[in-house]
């Protein structure tokens, strides 16, 4: 297959970096990939270090717009795409017009984020179809408006390093081999519920001299706020704050568990991380969390701000290494025997979407 992807942002986050590795994986498959983005984009930057074609304009403003229309068409008349995958909402309104112009056989729109849908036309009208991330935002669309047969999630790919063989966390942060580390890794946001994990579990630590919790992860002015909590709590010398590191893998190979109280989150591939390096994982029922991980076998779902739910979680694996062992060992099975998060099942899923749409398309 043909295939050209848009993106309008400029920076390059979690949606960028599933654009990235989504069009690695299908040119690993044997398919030809394009890309079209704003000239300052990251995202082209990376792509054309990565040996892709990537066609660049600019999309901000009403004359933008007319002249991406027309600039994309030509693209796509040219390039005779079998498919146009969309990103966001600006390169949507430019791409899948030109695409509907130029005749481009099947035009896909991913959803990436959980939060409210804006524009639903951009989903209903422009696409001939749209992918999500999480059956979570595929139900939210589909609640909106989007007919069920036009949407089919396809979850983000999850490029693994090698297994961290000896972790450095312990001799960085002077803790003992029987010291019991529970990990968080998130962005310092309000919404990803670090200060609910410090509530839930401050109590456990009170009566378990040997219990540290260790945050990896920035962002002002939560970060700061959160440093604050944790010094009025009485509790620096139990709740380490990492900061934002590259070493993630190596950080979290150091932990006994994981766990992350998030209040909003689309997918949350974090927790498939954590299982990667054999942790047993805590997460709460939002969003697209619950797709991550199995809830009883490879970790331990909570509802969403619920303190005494998350401290309970928290006592029962903390209190019981042989069930730590267990979901740990079933977690990182799912993730590298099972490949369920794998670039490689990711394209498989695709190809077999795409090909089931044009099928559809050309009947």
């Amino acid at each position: 297959m043909r295939i050209v992807h848009s993106e309008a942002a400029t920076s390059f986050g979690g949606q960028e970096g599933r654009i990235f590795k989504e069009m690695n994986a299908m040119r690993a498959r044997g398919h030809h990939l394009e890309a079209i983005c704003q000239p300052t984009a990251l995202l082209a930057e990376r792509l054309s270090d990565a040996g892709f074609t990537v066609h660049t304009l600019e999309m901000d403003g009403p004359v933008n717009y007319l002249k991406g229309v027309a600039a994309i068409r030509r693209i796509l008349r040219e390039g005779r795409f079998d498919v146009l995958n969309t990103h966001s909402r600006r390169d949507t309104v430019i791409a899948a017009a030109a695409g509907r112009l130029a005749g481009t056989p099947l035009i896909v729109r991913t959803r990436h984020l959980s939060n409210k849908v804006g524009s639903l036309w951009s989903y209903t009208r422009l696409p001939h179809r749209v992918t999500t991330v999480s059956d979570h935002v595929r139900e939210h669309l589909i609640e909106r408006g989007v007919p069920a047969d036009r949407v089919a999630t396809v979850y983000s790919p999850i490029v693994l390093p090698p297994p961290v063989e000896h972790s450095t966390l312990r001799e960085e942060l002077g803790l003992a081999p029987d010291d019991l580390v529970v990990g968080c890794v998130a962005v310092m946001r309000a919404t990803k519920g670090h200060k609910d994990l410090i509530d839930a579990i401050a109590p456990l630590m009170a009566t378990r001299p040997k219990l540290h919790l260790v945050f990896v992860g920035g962002g002002s002015p939560v970060f700061e706020q959160t440093q604050a909590y944790v010094a009025e709590r009485g509790l620096a010398d139990r709740i380490h704050l990492m900061g934002t590191r590259r070493d993630v893998p190596n950080l979290l190979a150091g932990c006994d568990l994981f766990a992350l109280a998030t209040q909003q989150e689309a997918s949350g591939t974090v927790y498939v991380e954590a299982q990667a390096s054999g942790l047993p994982v805590i997460g709460t029922d939002v969003g697209g969390v619950s797709e991550m991980f199995r809830d009883g076998e490879t970790g331990i779902l909570v509802p969403p701000k619920d303190p005494a739910a998350l401290t309970a979680a928290l006592e029962r694996l903390i209190d019981d290494a042989a069930l730590r062992q267990r979901m740990g060992e079933a977690g990182r099975k799912m993730v590298w025997e099972e490949g369920v998060f794998s670039p490689a099942r990711l394209a498989e899923t695709t190809e077999a979407v795409y090909t089931r749409w044009l099928a559809e398309r050309r009947r």
